[in-house]
């Protein structure tokens, strides 16, 4: 199933989408702005059934009018569309061209700084992001902490994904079956799928994926996936040295970056597993 990553991202997907309400109760800016964007959510987050005028005038407490104007300026821009036959809003071509233009590898790594930031701020080891690309994971950013004895690697470097901690939580986060992992099995050099399978079978179990001297010698990682509708686009990874990584310190990051992770990213992201 390489390539499946990139496949079948739509929709909205992680969690629930603001409302009304604006961060910490503080009034918006510019009320007219903030309306338009907090339907784009509301229609986003409703899905392919969409929301009726109603719906939307209650969910925003606003009279129909108001709303009905708000929609016509989101139509005329291409985020809301009408059903003809239904008469309900649904989020319209424009939105999806932002949503592709966000996820992009570029935009995913100026998305993902402040999380990788925030994770090596906590855990103090070096942290990374990374993609799949066919059966290989490949390093797009880092943040390395500040300490004397720290491990040292190469954004752009690529990796079979089967042997890295990454690679293992993007695959465990699909709905691959173990006759699907034979082809990253095979990228990474095993005999046989018993290795790759146990690794996705454990990140399933635990909600982080672990990989423990098998890249290199002396190194350990967990990660966690970053999804967007139901599909890993990417994954955070914690790396330090095994001596200080063992089986207990490694459980502990691992949930700790799967919190990290889940309250940096914000819709359309998530994390996974």
């Amino acid at each position: 199933m390489p390539g499946d990553f990139s496949r079948g991202a739509r929709g909205v997907g992680g969690g629930s989408l603001p409302r009304v309400s604006g961060k910490d109760g503080m009034k918006p800016p510019v009320e007219s702005v903030d309306r338009a964007l907090v339907m784009v959510l509301l229609l986003a987050d409703a899905g392919p059934q969409g929301l009726s005028l109603t719906d939307l005038a209650a969910q925003m407490q606003l009279t129909k009018g108001s709303v009905h104007r708000v929609l016509s300026a989101l139509r005329f821009r291409g985020f809301a569309s009408q059903d003809v036959v239904s008469g309900r809003y649904v989020l319209g071509a424009a939105a999806a061209q932002v949503g592709a233009a966000l996820l992009s590898a570029d935009r995913l790594v100026s998305v993902l700084r402040p999380v990788l930031t925030a994770v090596c701020r906590e855990v103090g080891e070096l942290v990374h992001v990374g993609v799949v690309e066919g059966t290989s994971v490949v390093y797009v950013d880092k943040v390395e902490p500040e300490r004397a004895v720290r491990v040292f690697s190469a954004v752009g470097a690529r990796v079979p994904a089967a042997r890295t901690a990454m690679g293992r939580a993007m695959i465990a986060a699909l709905p691959v079956e173990e006759r699907h992992v034979g082809v990253y099995a095979q990228a990474a050099g095993y005999d046989g799928v018993q290795v790759a399978w146990e690794a996705v079978r454990a990140a399933r179990a635990c909600g982080f994926a672990s990989e423990v001297e098998e890249n290199e010698a002396g190194i350990s990682c967990v990660a966690v996936p970053v999804m967007r509708g139901g599909v890993p686009v990417a994954a955070v990874s914690v790396t330090a040295p095994s001596v200080r990584f063992d089986d207990v310190r490694r459980a502990e990051v691992g949930v700790l970056l799967r919190s990290v992770v889940g309250d940096g990213v914000s819709a359309p992201l998530s994390v996974g597993l």
